[in-house]
């Protein structure tokens, strides 16, 4: 199992993405906490807010399904990226920590997106991606009129499927894995195709986004 950690500093933005691969077979420990690890990163970019919000309120989502199992990690869920600055800079984040000069999550803040769970001496799992705050659009209700506020993907990584345990995922959480491979294809993809990088890049890309399948019994 291999964690790596990258990003780049570019005139048009930083980033800053994590993906964990296996390269063998995994176990069935290895993949119940990727999937609780990835579970938890799509609860946090799928979350609902009131504008202002500080961001160790939405700390809770991205653990819960480690938590529900007695597992956990100690570094915080996410924070504020900077251009050509520091990588991690405040004053959001998204923490257990109390954020003393936190003004609270604001429309097109940029924030990371980073559960994990650490094995000690075994392995490491971490999915991070970058994520914008927006708008949420069509709510029924607007209450005390602070306008609500939700996620949006900037990093389009395929996730590896074979670290994936389907049955732990929910019919929503597989229509966004499937929505964000679709995204990947259509903007990487995209990319590749228009400026006319290896093919081989674009066929691994096909190839790791390919529909989960599912089995119903």
């Amino acid at each position: 199992m291999y964690l790596i950690d990258s990003g780049g500093q570019y005139l048009d933005g930083t980033t800053d993405v994590t993906r964990t691969v296996h390269f063998g077979t995994p176990t069935d420990f290895q993949r119940d906490c990727f999937t609780r690890v990835l579970k938890g990163n799509i609860a946090l970019v799928k979350a609902v807010f009131p504008n202002k919000v500080v961001g160790n309120t939405l700390d809770t989502l991205a653990r819960k399904a480690l938590w529900d199992v007695g597992l956990d990690y100690i570094h915080g869920t996410g924070h504020g990226i900077g251009h050509f600055l520091n990588v991690h800079e405040g004053p959001h984040g998204i923490t257990y920590k109390h954020l003393a000069d936190d003004p609270g999550l604001q429309e097109n803040m940029f924030v990371s997106d980073e559960p994990g769970y650490y094995q000690e001496n075994e392995f490491g799992i971490r999915i991070e991606n970058i994520i914008r705050v927006v708008e949420a659009k069509g709510l029924p209700n607007n209450f005390g009129q602070r306008g609500y506020l939700t996620f949006e993907d900037v990093t389009f990584v395929p996730i590896q499927q074979k670290l994936i345990k389907i049955e732990l995922l929910t019919s929503a959480e597989i229509d966004y894995i499937n929505e964000y491979h679709s995204k990947c294809r259509e903007v990487v993809g995209g990319y590749i195709e228009a400026t006319g990088l290896a093919k081989s890049g674009l066929e691994w890309l096909l190839q790791e986004t390919e529909p989960l399948q599912v089995h119903i019994k």
